[in-house]
Formats: structure tokens, C-alpha cells, sequence
């Protein structure tokens, strides 16, 4: 489901990348697959210096379909970023991926508070969010985040994923499908 990016899958990945659905809410915009390339090393040496965490994220064979990313890695947290290409979208991956990558990110890495921020006019990102039981609002507890991620042209809505509620719903998860077996 997610493995760590290789630069071999660029030019797969951005074929799905540049479909009119996805391109306008990618953060990274490329006009070409040298261009993507080059990104994706620049999103490598962040990596390796501690300001991004960056994923791909595989369909069931093991295939390239999109990225998960933690940006602007900060005291703990950061901005959380996915696409997946058309042809995978509604087949339940982004939650699949969100799911694994935030096990790594609060359990394996040290980050407390991964944000969303969506952009108020995505609709379907907005929903995909809000089905996750473990995202929060943080309009009202982060206001001053709020007002610094809509000072340009483009305004976002802002959302939350603490550690403590993840590993909370998570567990009570597991507990229930436990549950459930017996």
C-alpha cells in the first residue's frame, strides 16, 4: 500500500498526476516528467534533512497510483498532502493510505499533529477527510494557523489529526474487530 518513493516511478506517476481532476490541487505543479523527476529529488533531500516525509502510495499489485507527503515538518507537525490518479480514486486507497502513513508518522517518526489544509472549494477532499473518524476541525483551536493559510488568493478550510485521538480510534478499532473474530 505505501512504500518509500523511487525516482524509477516518476514518469508512471506523473501520467496520473496531470489528469485535469488532479492537477489543480497537486501542491507540486510540473509540465513535465523531467520536471516531476526533479521535484521528486528535491522532496528526497528534504526527507533526508527532516522537513518532509514523502510515501508512494501502490494499488493492490504493488503499482504506483499516488503520494502521500507530510510538508513543513515543524516542532512536531506538519501539512499532510495525497493524491491519487482517477482510475484508483473511490476504491477505498486514500484511506488505506492515510491510515498506514499516520501509523508511521505518530508511532515510528516524531510527529504529534499532522494538519489538512483544503482548499474550500475541493469538495471530494473535504469528504474524504471528514470520514475519517479521527479529524478534527482546528478552525477554532488554531486560529492563527487559520488566518496564516488564508492570507493569499486561495483560501483553505483547516483540519486536524492529533496523535492522541488517532491512537484512541485506532484502538478502539482493533479492540472491536477482535471483538468481532471471537
Amino acid at each position: 500500500m505505501l512504500k518509500y518513493r523511487d525516482l524509477s516511478e516518476t514518469n508512471e506517476l506523473y501520467q496520473l498526476m496531470i489528469h485535469p481532476t488532479v492537477f489543480p490541487y497537486v501542491r507540486h505543479k510540473t509540465n513535465s516528467p523531467e520536471e516531476y523527476l526533479f521535484i521528486t529529488k528535491q522532496l528526497l533531500e528534504e526527507e533526508q534533512l527532516g522537513k518532509t516525509i514523502s510515501r508512494t502510495i501502490t494499488d493492490d499489485w504493488g503499482q504506483p497510483i499516488g503520494t502521500i507527503t507530510l510538508y513543513d515538518i515543524q516542532d512536531g507537525a506538519g501539512f499532510l498532502g495525497t493524491w491519487i490518479g482517477v482510475p484508483f480514486q473511490g476504491k477505498g486507497y486514500n484511506q488505506a493510505a492515510k491510515f498506514d502513513f499516520l501509523k508511521e508518522l505518530f508511532f515510528e517518526k516524531d510527529i504529534h499533529t499532522v494538519f489538512l489544509r483544503i482548499r474550500k472549494e475541493n469538495e471530494k477532499s473535504k469528504r474524504a477527510a471528514l470520514k475519517l473518524p479521527y479529524v478534527i476541525d482546528a478552525t477554532e483551536t488554531n486560529p492563527a494557523l487559520y488566518e496564516e493559510i488564508n492570507t493569499g488568493e486561495t483560501k483553505f478550510d483547516l483540519y486536524k489529526i492529533p496523535r492522541d485521538l488517532f491512537y484512541i480510534v485506532s484502538a478502539n478499532d482493533q479492540s472491536n474487530e477482535e471483538e468481532q473474530a471471537m
